[in-house]
């Protein structure tokens, strides 16, 4: 999985089925159907990063809403251990299940090499802060999910194309909160990308 093509701004989203919690199908491009999409990947469930992403975006969910904006998160987890870590973490938001991380790879996400993780300053002072204030550590990853596999934000246009492709630097990168709800130079995700940028 390393050195994966990425995707670019307005390309095609990848369209696959992925499983809900409670095990029923969902097609991406109903999500992003007549709306935009914010697709978020996680890392694994004992990820200290991946416990604060989806904190940041429950915090959020309000705001993204009031932009238009749906969120919609993946995980590596089968549909019963993603419900236990969405039901924790993000009530309320819909969590998708992909053990075999087939969307994982359509959308350009590898694995993390030493140098993302295990080495990096920027991981080792979050795992630092992150101890520190919630008194979350790494742990080993449950049975079956990546402990390197990298995470990904992608805001998905009303007609299936990139409007934002985030891909980490390293397993502690995060896109900020105000590229989310306020995009580049402010521009509006639901207009299309061949059209001029008109800022909010």
């Amino acid at each position: 999985m390393a050195n994966m093509a990425h995707l670019k701004f307005n390309d095609f989203a990848p369209d696959l089925e992925l499983l809900d919690t409670r095990g029923g199908f969902v097609r991406l491009s109903s999500l992003w159907r007549g709306k935009v999409l914010l697709l978020a990947f996680t890392r694994h469930f004992g990820c200290p990063q991946c416990k604060e992403m989806m904190d940041h975006l429950v915090q959020i969910k309000p705001d993204l809403a009031a932009k238009g904006l749906v969120l919609a998160v993946v995980t590596q987890g089968t549909p019963d251990s993603a419900k236990n870590f969405c039901s924790e973490r993000a009530p309320g938001v819909l969590c998708l299940a992909d053990p075999e991380r087939k969307s994982y790879m359509a959308y350009g996400l590898g694995r993390a090499s030493m140098l993302q993780s295990v080495f990096s300053l920027h991981v080792m002072r979050s795992n630092k802060r992150l101890q520190a204030e919630k008194g979350w550590k790494p742990e080993v990853p449950p049975a079956g999910q990546d402990a390197f596999q990298m995470s990904g934000t992608f805001i998905i246009g009303p007609d299936g194309r990139i409007r934002m492709p985030y891909y980490y630097d390293d397993i502690a990168d995060h896109p900020s909160v105000d590229l989310l709800l306020r995009g580049v130079m402010g521009m509006d995700w639901s207009i299309p990308l061949d059209s001029p940028i008109q800022p909010e």
